[in-house]
């Protein structure tokens, strides 16, 4: 680890150079590229140089007591020893905790977006289940959360959601979050008392930063039209709801949810440069391979990763075989024993993958 710790310091007095250098500053995009690096190294690089100053003292106080000083000086230094020590210890233990499962991406923001899936009506109301689930699980992190763009049905739920989570940790906690999301119960439309089956799907996207990712303005098409009801009757006699297209990638983005055309065309735009980052991210990913698979929660949006049983008020998260007979508080976002359970086991299987790399 300290030896990866090295590489990372070097690499970061090297970009620290290159910043420094005229052509690469007349160079906006390489060096944006260049800055998030540097930015992304900076936690790392000052843990470990703090890290190499406490052991450097460390090893300096230890050498003072081999040696013969007056009697008060080595009573000095075998008080701070202990201390000098256990700062070490915590240090290290920080600079494990960030060097393994805890990505650059840990810390961002996220658009979520629930989309109906199998099961008509009850499909999409399941949708807007989950949807409260999310928000509620916001709110008790202390989290903000704000929908971008809706799409209801008649019967009060979603034929897709876009939310955005901002708060510490939210991609962190969230991104097991992505897959096949499954419900088994009596739908309030079944006058049979039987039990469907249906599905909606969770895509969590993080948020890109400007350096991340950058939007030609010519490969947009922006159309404005008449915001409309889910019943399909007008809301508004102004042209305020806005659709974009990313022409390059044919993505397609609406939002009629504010009265305000800027406003609708600004989340508009949020989702757009999330979704065209997230589908790069999700090719590049389909080359790694079987280090993808190796993964707890690949984020492969076909994978059904669990399942919600009403009858039996049963909830299990198929890909760590982990089940919880608390449906109801699950459903009020209490759901802190999967996130807790899918990073546990996230951070067993890294810890496996680099064992088996250094064997």
């Amino acid at each position: 680890m300290l030896d990866k710790l090295a590489r990372l310091e070097k690499r970061y007095e090297e970009l620290e150079q290159l910043l420094a250098d005229h052509a690469v500053i007349a160079d906006s995009e390489r060096c944006n590229k260049l800055a998030k690096e540097l930015s992304d190294l900076k936690d790392p690089v000052f843990l470990f140089r703090d890290y190499k100053k406490l052991s450097q003292e460390s090893d300096d106080l230890e050498g003072m007591l081999k040696e013969k000083h007056d009697k008060e000086l080595l009573e000095m230094a075998k008080t701070e020893l202990p201390e000098l020590k256990s700062r070490k210890e915590a240090l290290l233990a920080k600079l494990k905790e960030v060097l393994k499962g805890e990505d650059k991406d840990a810390g961002k923001d996220v658009l979520v977006e629930i989309r109906q899936g199998t099961g008509g009506a009850e499909a999409a109301v399941f949708a807007a289940d989950l949807y409260r689930m999310y928000t509620r699980y916001a709110e008790r992190k202390g989290w903000k959360a704000e929908v971008m763009s809706s799409h209801s049905t008649d019967e009060g739920g979603f034929k897709e959601i876009v939310f955005e989570i901002r708060g510490r940790d939210a991609y962190r906690r969230l991104k097991f979050e992505s897959g096949v999301h499954r419900v088994q119960r009596v739908p309030s439309t079944e006058a049979q008392g039987r039990i469907h089956t249906s599905t909606a799907t969770v895509a969590v996207m993080i948020e890109p930063e400007d350096v991340e990712l950058v939007i030609n303005p010519n490969d947009l098409k922006i159309e404005t039209y008449r915001a409309s009801s889910a019943g399909g009757q007008h809301m508004q006699k102004t042209d305020s709801a806005v659709r974009i297209t990313h022409i390059p990638t044919g993505t397609v983005v609406s939002c009629q949810d504010e009265r305000s055309q800027g406003k609708n065309k600004s989340k508009a735009m949020k989702v757009l440069r999330t979704r065209v980052l997230d589908a790069k991210q999700q090719a590049e990913a389909k080359k790694i391979g079987d280090e993808r698979r190796s993964q707890i929660g690949s984020g492969d949006r076909s994978e059904k990763i669990r399942t919600y049983n009403y009858p039996d008020r049963r909830v299990t998260d198929h890909r760590i075989n982990f089940t919880s007979f608390q449906l109801e508080s699950i459903m009020e976002g209490e759901f802190d024993e999967f996130t807790e359970a899918l990073l546990k086991a996230a951070e067993e299987k890294a810890a496996q993958t680099e064992k088996l790399n250094s064997a």
